[in-house]
């Protein structure tokens, strides 16, 4: 969700090297030796994504890594097909590598790897959500979720019927996934074009999300971890109802402290950026702010995380972000209850609300 203060202080602590140059639609920008930068259009308020091509060698053939695949979708094959055409220098795509199983990351990771016949490298978490997601009717959405926000005082009848109505939600996102894949988790090393990127785990956004680190070209491919304009969607789901997201992701990004301070940052949304650990103390900052503006409430009245969302969220939210929103709050809800800084109730008409302790 966007930041909402100090917007031009938190731009001016970071910077663009490439200034405001950008991909054309179907084209690339080399942003790094052997590292391309691509980006395609989403449908949704977040419009666009990058995706990544790295020169590659896997077994004696040379070509190409993609990092990232977008939704499943005509124009994102269409612009792919553009790809192939003007951006891989004659050479083939070798693999497909996923960083997490957002619809925007893999939607189009089995179109692609039938495509070039190559493997699917993703994390065995995120592996098996897409997996679950694609084959039908899920608790991504649908009457699960509903139940779920619902019990976090979501209980408008408009909402609840339009989150019921999207079962099929994920699966028109990302109709397949591969039937086989690579494991990829924290600490492996991949060579790449002749160097190393290493693994970093990260949680709370997604189940087990990867990103890649190669220490010779100082660059993090950081996926949707560390984004420079926007803060990550933290969310609780109803697949695990009483998860600590918030306390998850802020634990992971500072890992990426142990990075370079000169690392370049591509991140799925936004400009690749240099300025990394301001960017994790900023992450850190606005979830404090948000995490005490969320106790004062709670502490004058017991709250839900339906009630909580005017507090944390200034803006008119269609139901597309109000799904994300409600996981967003649950999940700073979480990290005050599960801290001890607020008592959890079920209420009589079955909500729960967060709340003062006791004396």
């Amino acid at each position: 969700m966007p930041l909402n203060h100090h917007a031009d202080t938190l731009e001016k602590a970071l910077h663009y090297p490439l200034g405001d140059t950008l991909p054309s639609p179907g084209g690339t920008v080399t942003v790094a030796p052997g590292v391309k930068w691509l980006r395609m259009t989403l449908p949704f308020a977040l419009n666009h994504i990058n995706l990544w091509l790295l020169r590659d060698e896997i077994d004696g053939v040379a070509g190409w890594s993609i990092v990232d695949c977008c939704i499943s979708a005509d124009e994102a094959k269409a612009q792919w097909e553009q790809v192939f055409a003007n951006e891989l220098e004659g050479l083939p795509i070798l693999r497909v590598i996923v960083t997490h199983m957002h619809p925007d990351h893999i939607g189009l990771a089995h179109w692609l790897c039938e495509r070039w016949n190559v493997r699917l490298w993703i994390s065995a978490t995120d592996y098996t959500m897409a997996r679950i997601g694609s084959q039908g009717p899920t608790g991504f959405c649908g009457a699960a979720a509903a139940d779920f926000f619902a019990s976090h005082g979501l209980t408008d009848p408009d909402s609840v019927a339009k989150i019921k109505a999207r079962g099929n939600y994920y699966p028109t996102l990302v109709p397949a996934v591969p039937a086989q894949y690579r494991r990829m988790q924290d600490g492996d090393t991949l060579a790449i074009g002749g160097r190393e990127w290493r693994c970093i785990s990260g949680f709370g956004h997604a189940p087990e999300h990867i990103a890649l680190y190669c220490d010779e070209l100082k660059v993090l491919i950081g996926g949707d971890m560390m984004l420079p304009r926007i803060s990550t969607n933290v969310s609780v789901y109803d697949q695990e109802p009483e998860a600590n997201s918030l306390k998850l992701f802020l634990a992971s990004i500072d890992k990426f402290k142990a990075l370079d301070a000169q690392t370049l940052t591509l991140p799925s949304h936004g400009k690749p950026f240099t300025g990394l650990y301001a960017r994790i103390e900023q992450l850190h900052e606005h979830h404090r702010d948000r995490l005490a503006e969320v106790l004062v409430a709670c502490t004058a009245t017991p709250s839900s995380a339906a009630d909580m969302l005017p507090v944390l969220f200034k803006r008119t939210l269609d139901l597309h972000q109000t799904t994300f929103a409600m996981g967003e709050s649950i999940a700073h809800l979480h990290a005050l209850w599960f801290d001890g800084q607020l008592q959890r109730r079920l209420g009589d008409d079955g909500i729960y609300r967060f709340g003062a302790l006791p004396g």
